[in-house]
């Protein structure tokens, strides 16, 4: 019996206006550009997929079952430029069978640089997910799917997630598949679960591709591919950006009428069901346990940090932004906090990178620079500022404390 799982990344960075070594402001973010293309594409994804999947869940009365992975980034813009979309989240949280997953609250490498910092942005986004939507997130996934033991293992530790997914990828499976719970080396109670790349990547990279073997892709031969795991598979782990819907993948592909028909063809064979990640857990013991010692992600070809991490600009900008740390929670100041955390979002530094996408494309949809060094220097003359801007906090604060000593 495979259990059908989707879960949707939902993401949008608060992107950066053109900044200059001349600029003082700290109004480091576009509000603009931000405004508009979270409002182009709630229209042509986010509200159009939420009433279609509020709908299926609907038509099948709860059969059809779905889980997101919201950014507490795009909230704070759905709340501030689209109101109307969170409505539409709030309907499928009422319906039950939507689970929202546990992340970083700004889709940051955090874990990478700062194990306090990480767990910080985690409780955070916790906080707002109970608050928005009565749930406490019980999976977690980290920012692009990075995972690796130690990850895994500081997950377990923290005591109130009972699973974890990442990327099935080839490497690190061997001959084993990715239809099956398994357990991550060094951890007794935490359950792993992997996305099935070649599938979800059909529908997010291929089902627009007319020079696909396989295109057109009906929801009818999709579900014949599922079909073939029974008897193979616990589930089938189909883990994509929510903007496949409509933006990456135009309504004009088909999308959209896929979507719509794909429960029914799913349904049909009565060993499938629909499962979120939590429910997953809950109905399948692991098979085996997954041995990752080297760091993996979903992005790109290649499964590894090289989208963030590739250059000496991307290397220099991160450890510039950490190296800050100490002294930005040191001043109590919640502006500072709150800019210096924005500007740890991944989108910052996958702006920087120079190497050749061989699937990248749509990583770059949405990318304010011409080239990757515009943004390295935009970034750094940002952080610059944001330095100055601790300096005369600190600067500020003296001047009190002598003020009242004299």
């Amino acid at each position: 019996m495979p259990s059908v799982c989707f879960y949707f990344q939902v993401h949008q960075p608060f992107r950066l206006r053109h900044y200059t070594v001349f600029d003082h402001t700290p109004r480091y973010f576009d509000e603009f550009k931000n405004a508009s293309i979270c409002r182009k594409v709630a229209n042509k994804c986010y509200l159009t997929a939420n009433r279609l999947l509020l709908d299926a869940i609907r038509r099948y009365e709860g059969r059809f079952r779905i889980a997101y992975s919201l950014t507490g980034i795009i909230l704070e813009q759905f709340e501030k430029y689209c109101p109307e979309v969170m409505s539409t989240f709030d309907a499928l949280a009422e319906t039950g069978c939507v689970e929202f997953l546990g992340e970083t609250y700004y889709h940051s490498l955090s874990f990478l640089y700062s194990p306090a910092e990480f767990i910080e942005q985690i409780q955070k986004h916790t906080e707002t997910i109970q608050r928005l939507y009565g749930q406490r997130p019980r999976v977690f996934r980290n920012t692009e799917l990075i995972y690796n033991n130690t990850l895994a293992e500081s997950i377990e530790k923290l005591g109130s997630f009972d699973g974890i997914i990442t990327e099935g990828a080839d490497h690190i499976l061997g001959y084993r598949s990715s239809n099956f719970v398994y357990r991550p080396v060094g951890c007794s109670r935490l359950k792993l679960l992997l996305k099935n790349y070649a599938l979800s990547d059909d529908i997010a990279f291929r089902f627009g591709n007319r020079t696909w073997q396989e295109y057109p892709l009906t929801a009818e031969k999709f579900a014949s591919w599922i079909n073939r795991i029974n008897g193979n598979g616990q589930c089938v782990n189909l883990f994509m950006d929510y903007e496949t819907f409509g933006e990456h993948q135009w309504e004009d592909t088909g999308i959209f009428s896929f979507m719509y028909h794909l429960p029914e063809h799913v349904l049909k064979h009565p060993d499938n069901n629909f499962k979120t990640p939590g429910e997953l857990i809950d109905s399948y013991e692991p098979v085996d346990t997954i041995d990752v010692p080297h760091i993996i992600s979903w992005a790109d070809t290649e499964r590894d940090l090289s989208a963030w991490l590739g250059n000496a600009m991307q290397s220099n900008a991160l450890h510039e932004i950490y190296k800050l740390e100490k002294l930005i929670k040191q001043t109590r100041n919640d502006e500072l906090l709150a800019d210096w955390r924005k500007l740890q979002t991944s989108d910052h530094f996958y702006y920087m990178c120079t190497k050749y996408f061989s699937d990248g494309d749509v990583h770059k949809y949405f990318n304010p620079y011409e080239s990757p060094y515009d943004s390295y220097i935009n970034f750094m003359n940002v952080l610059t500022n944001l330095k100055e801007r601790c300096n005369q906090s600190f600067y500020r604060d003296d001047k009190r404390r002598l003020s009242k000593i004299s």
